[in-house]
C-alpha cells in the first residue's frame, strides 16, 4: 500500500506500487496536485482519481481503496469514500503526528520515539512491506499557501 506520514509541517510518504506481493514501480508520484488542492495518495492506484473527483462534490457509486492526506489552503485533512458512507474528510491538527497507509503503525511509532516524517517512513519501509521506494517530502509551509515539494533525500 504505502506510507504517509505527518509531522512538524512536513508530509512524507514512499513511491513503492505494489500488486500483491509483487513490486509494480518504486518510483511512482503519489502526490498529485488539482485545481491547487494537494493530495498525497495511498492505496490503490486505479481509485486515485475517484477520490480526488469526490473531494470536489462527485459523487461515490462504489467503493474506494484509496485515501490521501490532503493540503488545501490553510487546512491539513485525511480523506476517504465509500458507499456506504461517501466522501468523508478528518481534520489534521498542524501540530499533531499523523500516518496512513499500510505503515502507519511503525510510522507513528516511529515519531514517538523522537524521528520526523522522513525518518518514520523510512523505518516504516524496513518493516512493512507495502512501503518503499524513494522517499518524498512536500513541505507545508506557514499558511499552507506555499506548499512544495521538496527532492528525495531531503529531510526536515
Amino acid at each position: 500500500m504505502t506510507t504517509i506520514a505527518y509531522k512538524d509541517g512536513v508530509i512524507a510518504y514512499d513511491s513503492q506500487i505494489t500488486c500483491g506481493s509483487t513490486i509494480t514501480y518504486d518510483d511512482y508520484q503519489k502526490c498529485h496536485e488539482v485545481k491547487g488542492v494537494k493530495f498525497v495518495m495511498c492505496g490503490k492506484t486505479c481509485d486515485y482519481i475517484a477520490l480526488q473527483d469526490a473531494y470536489f462534490g462527485g459523487s461515490v457509486a462504489r467503493d474506494l481503496d484509496a485515501s490521501a492526506i490532503v493540503a488545501d489552503g490553510d487546512f491539513l485533512w485525511c480523506v476517504g469514500a465509500s458507499v456506504e458512507d461517501g466522501f468523508w474528510k478528518s481534520p489534521i491538527m498542524l501540530g499533531a503526528t499523523y500516518a496512513i497507509g499500510s505503515g502507519a503503525d511503525h510510522a507513528i511509532t516511529a515519531m514517538d520515539m523522537g524521528a520526523n516524517a522522513y525518518q518514520s517512513v523510512q523505518m516504516a519501509a524496513k518493516r512493512d512491506t507495502g512501503t518503499g521506494g524513494t522517499i518524498r517530502t512536500l513541505i507545508i509551509n506557514e499558511g499552507m499557501a506555499d506548499a512544495k515539494t521538496t527532492p528525495a533525500g531531503v529531510t526536515a
